[in-house]
């Protein structure tokens, strides 16, 4: 096993072993009970737009499926079943908003679209990103920015990562095929076209090897979703955010309530976190994930999403 390796499992055991009282100490409640869930009314006019007879997978509840695969967005609760986040929440307060009970199904990513598509589940809150692709087969509420982070080890003299030549000549470590990994090469290109240093990248599929290249000064940049980082800096505080990355760059690029093509639901769940932002919901449960740059100023139904490559 090389050094790299051999760190990497170092890591990954002491994350786990320290995981749970460290969520606490990073200010993310991961217990079963949920008391600071953000409670909301009913939204007449979204209760309204749903389509008469829409036959809900079952009766009087919104059943949404979800891949729990990691804090802040979707995880498993300190009791291993209760599953709590960002995504979850935005789920019980859409699902109060419509009047309705929520009932969250924990799902492999990989099955989702057939899960959706054959009636076993409602909707998918589960950081969907929307594409131009995925348009094709399915309805989209947005609710999130899609963001990738820029975070640098906390005594780094790295400033702020905003636009190509911020990143010139830096090592950055990525995971290799990713949309990040895709943006920053184009990147590297302008800054070479530019007479500026090329992007050095470091790819790693592992989290945990990524995070050793990181701390250890093998890389002065690690890239990757915005939320899982915002989660390790608190949790970890040995880095920080210097910059946020579109996952759409250079457009903005939405994640969204993922439903049936033509079921007729993306309105009134649009119209329901519509009515989240105004009255200040939305912010608060952003927030209480530390997730308050992800937020957008409006849901919408069918934005433009990413174009296929």
């Amino acid at each position: 096993m090389s050094r790299i390796a051999t760190l990497a499992a170092a890591f990954t055991a002491a994350v786990l072993l320290g995981s749970l009282s460290a969520s606490a100490q990073a200010g993310f409640d991961l217990s079963p009970e949920q008391t600071g869930r953000i409670r909301v009314g009913r939204n007449a006019a979204a209760i309204a737009a749903i389509p008469a007879g829409f036959a809900f997978a079952a009766p009087g509840r919104l059943t949404v499926a979800i891949n729990p695969s990691g804090p802040p967005l979707g995880t498993f609760a300190t009791d291993a079943r209760t599953i709590v986040g960002a995504d979850p929440d935005i789920g019980h307060a859409v699902a109060e908003a419509l009047g309705l009970d929520l009932v969250l199904v924990a799902t492999a990513w990989a099955d989702w679209p057939l899960g959706l598509t054959s009636g076993k589940y409602d909707a998918v809150i589960s950081n969907v990103g929307v594409t131009e692709q995925r348009k094709e087969k399915f309805d989209f509420s947005s609710y999130r920015l899609g963001l990738h982070g820029f975070f640098v080890r906390a005594d780094s003299g790295i400033g702020a990562i905003r636009e190509p030549k911020d990143a010139a000549g830096l090592k950055i470590a990525v995971t290799a095929g990713t949309n990040q990994e895709r943006i920053l090469l184009e990147w590297s290109r302008q800054n070479v076209a530019a007479g500026l240093k090329p992007i050095e990248f470091q790819t790693f599929d592992d989290e945990a090897a990524r995070l050793v290249a990181l701390i250890s000064g093998r890389a002065d940049v690690i890239v990757q979703p915005h939320a899982q980082l915002v989660f390790i800096a608190a949790r970890d505080r040995n880095i920080k955010r210097v910059g946020t990355l579109s996952a759409g760059w250079p457009a903005r690029s939405d994640v969204a309530i993922t439903t049936r093509k033509g079921s007729g639901l993306a309105a009134p769940l649009t119209l329901a976190i519509n009515g989240l932002i105004a009255d200040g919901s939305y912010a608060r449960i952003l927030a209480r994930w530390q997730l308050a740059e992800e937020a957008l100023p409006a849901s919408e139904v069918n934005p433009p999403g990413l174009p296929k490559f």
